[in-house]
């Protein structure tokens, strides 16, 4: 059984023209537009798995969802981190293909259809509120806290069942760019979620 774990943050960015329906229907709610198609990027600021060191490598993903989340049948391709040694590239993609178990270990069941990973550059970048996210030339993003009555506090859900984490800062994308295994996709201005995250393997439950 891997042993591993996960702090840091995740930001993604789907196609939802509002706030998207799967953080607290927990999958169960299709999507605004009755499919899914989104970009993620990690940024990890601690982690390991099986005594190798993750920190400081972030992760590109491209998610291709026919309907609810929950009913599987997801198209998705990864993207490491070039700065990753090879037991680190291979450690990644076992946490991001569920096949570690553990927190991600739904992957395994939802994916049908695993587009493959590859190394790339990434960048992560916190600019104030914004994040920022370049992944080679296949993911252009960055997003935005939406804006409430105090402007020193997010708009956030939480305590919720939804499985990245129990907190999700609601934001939106100033820019959303995919061109990746024949995709090509615009997001500005659409639903984008931001989340801390808090993963681990099914040994750390």
């Amino acid at each position: 059984m891997d042993d591993w774990a996960i702090k840091g943050e995740l930001i993604l960015n789907c196609n939802c023209t509002v706030f998207c329906p799967c953080v607290v229907s927990l999958g169960k709610h299709p999507p605004t537009e009755g499919y899914c198609q989104a970009w993620a990027g990690v940024r990890i600021d601690s982690g390991h798995i099986n005594g190798v060191d993750l920190s400081g490598l972030n992760v590109g993903l491209v998610l291709d969802i026919p309907g609810n989340m929950g009913r599987g049948n997801w198209k998705c391709a990864a993207y490491i981190d070039e700065r990753a040694s090879d037991p680190a590239y291979d450690g990644l993609i076992r946490i991001f293909s569920g096949e570690a178990k553990g927190t991600t270990g739904l992957f395994k069941l939802l994916v049908s259809d695993f587009l493959g990973a590859e190394r790339a550059p990434i960048e992560y970048v916190n600019e104030g509120k914004k994040r920022r996210l370049v992944v080679g030339k296949a993911i252009k993003g960055e997003v935005e806290p939406i804006t409430g009555p105090d402007p020193d506090a997010e708009v956030a859900v939480t305590n919720t069942g939804y499985w990245m984490g129990p907190d999700i800062t609601i934001a939106t994308a100033n820019q959303g760019r995919v061109r990746a295994h024949g995709r090509v996709w615009d997001f500005d201005g659409r639903s984008a979620e931001i989340c801390q995250i808090d993963w681990h393997g099914a040994s750390a439950a």
